[in-house]
C-alpha cells in the first residue's frame, strides 16, 4: 500500500473516531446544547480534519482513491439526515413544493420514536426545550406550551433545505420550524412554468412560492424568516408583493450571505471586470446545458475533483474546514443539475429589492455574512444593514458563502438572539392562564 493510501485510511478512521466521540459528548452533556449538539459538537470531526485533509485534498494516488475517500466521508458525516413531518404546498403554476415541519418537542417522554407518517421525531430526551424556552422567555416552559413562533428557513442557490442542518440540529425540539425546498431544488418538483417555457424563474415568483409554503405550513401565528443567499432574496420577493403579511405576522428576520441587488457587476473574486463576467459566464452555462444534458452531467462526474475544488473555493473562506462538512456541501450542489444552475443564474443580475427591505424595518433583523464570501461579497450585507440601521450586522472573519457551515455555533447563537428579541411580548398573547405570566 502506498503512503498516500495509508494516510487516506488513517485519516478516515480518525474522522470516524472523532465523530463517535462527538456523539458521546453530546449525549453526556446537559442543557439546550446537548439536544442541539450546538452544531459544533455535530462537527466534532474537526480535530481529525488535518489528517483526512491530507487524504482528500493532497492525495496523489489517482481518482479512484479520491472517490473512495469521498464515499468514506459521506458515510462518516450524517449531515442532511434530519427529517421532519413532510408536507407539500402547491405554487401558482401547480408546482409542488416540498416542506418539512419540526414541531416543539413533547414533554410526555415519548421522544426519538418514528412517527406514524414516517417522519422522524426530535432527538432523545433532553433539557433542550425547557432550557431554551427559559432563555427565550425568562421562565420555565409550561407542560403543553404551543409554539410561540414558526421559524421558516429558506435555502440558497444550488442547495436544499438540508443546508440548514446544523441550525436545525441546534434548535430542534425547542421551536417550531419549517424547512422547504425551492422549486427545482431538493425534493420539490421541477418548476412547471419553466418546463413549458411559459414563465421564467424570477425572485418575485420565488417570493410567491414562499407565500404558498407559509399558507400550507404556517397559516397563522407569528413568523421568523431566515434566508441564505437566494433564500434571503426570496424573502425580499415576498415582502415586495405581500407587505401586509410582513407587517402583520413577521416578528423577526435573518438575512444570511445575501443581497438586495446590484449583483450584475459581481466578479466572483476573478481578476476580471464585472462586464466580462456578465458576457462570459451566461454564455458558458448556456453552452454547457445545450444539447444532451446527460452527457454534460456525465462530464461533471468525470471531473469531480475539479468540481470539488470550485465548490470549496466559492463556499468556504478557510482552508481548515472539516473535510466531511466540505463533502456535505459538495453533495448538496452535485444534486443540482447544470440546467437548473443555468436557469436560475440569470435572475441574480435582475434582482433589485432594496425598496422591499423597508418592510422589515419594524421588527428585529440580523444580517450575517462571511468576510471572505466570493459569491456575494460582504459589502452587500453591509448595504442591507445600511437600509435597516437597527439591524444587527455580523461579518464573520475568515468565513465564506456557507457561513452557517463554517461557523455554525456563531450563526446559531445569533439566531437565538433574534428569537429572543422577536418573541418579546408575543408569547403572553398566545398562551393562556399561567403561561401568560413570565417568571
Amino acid at each position: 500500500m502506498s503512503d498516500s493510501a495509508s494516510i487516506s485510511g488513517t485519516g478516515v478512521a480518525q474522522v470516524a473516531r472523532a465523530a463517535q466521540a462527538a456523539d458521546g459528548a453530546v449525549a453526556g452533556s446537559g442543557g439546550w446544547r446537548r439536544g442541539a449538539g450546538v452544531a459544533g459538537a455535530a462537527i466534532g470531526v474537526v480535530a481529525a480534519g488535518a489528517a483526512v485533509g491530507v487524504a482528500v485534498e493532497r492525495l496523489t494516488v489517482g481518482r479512484g482513491m479520491r472517490r473512495k475517500a469521498r464515499l468514506a466521508l459521506d458515510s462518516m458525516g450524517p449531515y442532511g439526515a434530519l427529517r421532519g413531518r413532510p408536507g407539500r404546498a402547491v405554487a401558482e403554476d401547480g408546482t409542488e413544493l416540498y416542506f418539512e415541519v419540526d414541531e416543539i418537542e413533547e414533554t410526555d417522554g415519548a421522544h426519538g420514536a418514528d412517527r406514524a407518517d414516517g417522519a422522524v421525531e426530535a432527538p432523545a430526551p433532553s433539557e433542550t426545550s425547557p432550557t431554551l424556552l427559559k432563555r427565550l422567555f425568562g421562565r420555565p416552559a409550561p407542560a403543553q406550551a404551543p409554539a410561540p413562533v414558526t421559524v421558516i428557513f429558506t435555502h440558497g442557490y444550488c442547495l436544499s433545505q438540508d443546508s440548514w442542518h446544523f441550525q436545525r440540529a441546534a434548535l430542534r425540539g425547542a421551536v417550531r420550524m419549517v424547512f422547504w425546498d425551492q422549486r427545482s431544488h431538493g425534493r420539490s418538483e421541477r418548476g412547471r412554468s419553466q418546463l413549458d417555457g411559459s414563465v421564467p424563474v424570477s425572485i418575485d415568483l420565488l417570493g410567491r412560492d414562499l407565500k404558498a409554503v407559509i399558507d400550507a405550513a404556517a397559516p397563522e401565528g407569528p413568523l421568523v424568516l431566515v434566508g441564505h443567499s437566494m433564500g434571503g432574496m426570496t424573502m425580499m420577493g415576498l415582502a415586495a408583493q405581500y407587505p401586509e403579511l410582513v407587517a402583520e405576522r413577521v416578528v423577526g428576520t435573518a438575512f444570511v450571505s445575501t443581497s438586495s441587488g446590484e449583483l450584475a457587476d459581481n466578479t466572483y473574486g476573478l481578476p476580471v471586470s464585472g462586464s466580462v463576467v456578465r458576457k462570459v459566464l451566461p454564455a458558458a452555462l448556456k453552452a454547457l446545458t445545450a444539447g444532451r444534458p446527460e452527457l454534460v452531467e456525465r462530464g461533471r462526474r468525470a471531473t469531480a475533483d475539479l468540481y470539488a475544488g470550485v465548490i470549496r473555493r466559492y463556499s468556504f473562506g478557510s482552508q481548515d474546514v472539516d473535510p466531511a462538512v466540505a463533502r456535505f456541501a459538495e453533495r448538496l450542489m452535485e444534486a443540482t443539475p447544470l440546467g437548473i444552475i443555468a436557469e436560475f443564474y440569470r435572475v441574480f443580475g435582475e434582482h433589485d429589492k432594496v425598496t422591499a427591505l423597508a418592510e422589515f424595518a419594524a421588527h428585529p433583523v440580523v444580517v450575517i455574512a462571511g468576510e471572505k464570501d466570493l459569491m456575494i461579497p460582504s459589502a452587500h450585507s453591509e448595504a442591507i444593514a445600511a437600509v435597516l440601521p437597527d439591524a444587527d450586522l455580523l461579518l464573520v472573519p475568515g468565513a465564506g458563502h456557507l457561513v452557517m457551515f463554517e461557523q455554525p455555533e456563531l450563526v446559531t447563537e445569533r439566531l437565538l438572539d433574534l428569537l429572543e428579541a422577536a418573541t418579546d411580548g408575543v408569547l403572553p398573547e398566545r398562551v393562556e392562564g399561567a403561561a401568560r405570566r413570565r417568571g
